[in-house]
Order: structure tokens, then sequence, then C-alpha cells
């Protein structure tokens, strides 16, 4: 019988995904990269891999009927042990290790053409439960103003020379001012860093929009951004007006609890066509 892989990284999305493939009838095969744990904590029978083994893991994928797979979570890129290196995987070694070097972005479609050449298709989270992303529009009983919209432009244009980089996802702009950078540590410590900075900063401007973007060229089916209702949390203690994001391409979690907070809160939620 064909199955599904659910690969998981970091975050809620994993065991949103887990519950909700069981719940549309699927038995899916859990999996995660050692040292990102996020299924193991609360589920047993979890596949744990590394990348220095990684096709013993595609075999064991296909061994247990797979024929699809899903990518959850946030992964950063591991440190690579020479020792742990099995003789299959070594051949991989030159693509692996050049992907690496090319980026976030590159390691993430070599791991997609490796698992292709095993049969395996990926699909996004997106496919699997399109109701996770928003369509155009906004969501909640807050508007955007004109001035938030001249800062969501700004914001995007910025995403877009960010990602070009392959820097980060997210980024703050208030009256045109870029006010913050999503790097590495992520959007929490982002927005947690910006509402520090206002508290000894008043001459900063006021106000802000959250812009949130998949990076340009990003392979969709894996990696996408996510916000949540705790995104919505920060934006506030962050003095911001709202939060913009890429139409179709970032994952809600927690769709109807974050429109609450945030027309709670009076903010507002665009999904930026």
């Amino acid at each position: 019988m064909s199955r599904i892989a659910l690969i998981s990284g970091a975050g809620r999305l994993p065991q949103i995904l887990a519950a909700r493939l069981e719940v549309a009838g699927h038995i899916p095969v859990l999996a995660e990269m050692a040292g990102f744990e996020s299924l193991s904590r609360a589920r047993d029978g979890v596949e744990v891999f590394r990348l220095e083994q990684l096709v013993p893991f595609l075999d064991r994928l296909q061994d247990l009927g797979v024929t699809q797979a899903v990518f959850a979570g946030a992964v950063n890129r591991p440190r690579l042990d020479p020792a742990l290196i099995d003789p299959a995987t070594m051949q991989l070694l030159p693509r692996i290790m050049g992907a690496m070097q090319q980026g976030d972005d590159a390691t993430l479609r070599e791991v997609i053409a490796l698992m292709g050449e095993g049969d395996i298709t990926v699909q996004g989270a997106q496919d699997l439960c399109p109701d996770l992303v928003a369509a155009e529009g906004v969501l909640g009983a807050a508007e955007p103003g004109q001035r938030d919209r001249e800062d969501a432009a700004r914001g995007f244009a910025i995403l877009q020379a960010m990602g070009a980089a392959d820097v980060g996802q997210g980024c703050v702009v208030a009256r045109g001012q870029c006010l913050a950078l999503e790097a590495l540590p992520g959007t929490d410590a982002m927005l947690a860093h910006l509402a520090e900075l206002r508290r000894t900063r008043p001459d900063l401007p006021a106000g802000g929009v959250f812009c949130k973007a998949p990076k340009p060229g990003q392979d969709l089916r894996i990696d996408l951004p996510a916000l949540g209702p705790e995104t919505v949390a920060a934006a506030q203690a962050a003095g911001l007006r709202g939060i913009a994001f890429a139409a179709g391409s970032v994952l809600l979690l927690d769709r109807d609890d974050m429109v609450a907070r945030a027309d709670a809160a009076g903010l507002f939620l665009w999904a930026r066509g």
C-alpha cells in the first residue's frame, strides 16, 4: 500500500499535519532529522535519520511503501560528521556538499531531487491542507491604511533583496524605514528584539508592518514560512499595526485564533497578492 512520509522539523506544524493526515485516513510514516526533534517528543515509532546516512533512510522509506513525502517544520543545515557517513551516502557527498555551500534553498532542492530519484514525490503542506494558506484579502476586522500599504510594499521589496542573498523571510518596516530583518534566529527573536529596542529608543518611528513571504524562486513544496497566534502576540508587543504576508504561500497555524487575537489587539492580517 502506498504511504506518505511526514518529515518533520521544529515547531507545531508537524503535529498539525500528522493529525490532519490521520483524520484523512492515512497511516503516515513519521520521520525527523536527529537534532531537530518534534514528533518524537509526543509520539512513538518516529523514524530518526541523519543526513550523513541519507541513502539508508531513503531505502527505509521505500521498504515502508512510501511514494509521497511532505516536509513540515524548521530545519537548519546540520554539521556533517564524516565518521558517520555510510558508503552509499558517501557517493552522494559531492552533490550534498555542493548544495550546502550554495545555501538552504539549494540544499533543500537537492534533497527533493534525491527523493525523486528514489521514486518519492515531495508535496507541499499547502497541497495536502489547502486551508493552511490564505487567499488574497484581509482576514480580520482591522484594515491596513494607506501608510500601512506603502510600508508593506517597501517590506516586500526588501524581502526580494534578502531572499536573493538566501537570508530570511521576514522584516519590519515603519514609515518607509526598515526596523528589523529576520535572520537565522527567526521571527520570534526578531520581534522580541524590536520590542526591546522600542523600550529604549523612543526615536524609532511608531507603528509599522511585519512582512512575511517566501524567498524569490523558493521551491514552495518545502520550508514555507509560517505564522501563528504567537506571531500576533509578538507583533502587538513590538508596537506594530499589523502583519502583511504573501497570499497562498505562507502557512497559518490556528487561523481562527490568529484572527481573534488580531481583532482583539486591533491589528490587521493582510494576505497580500
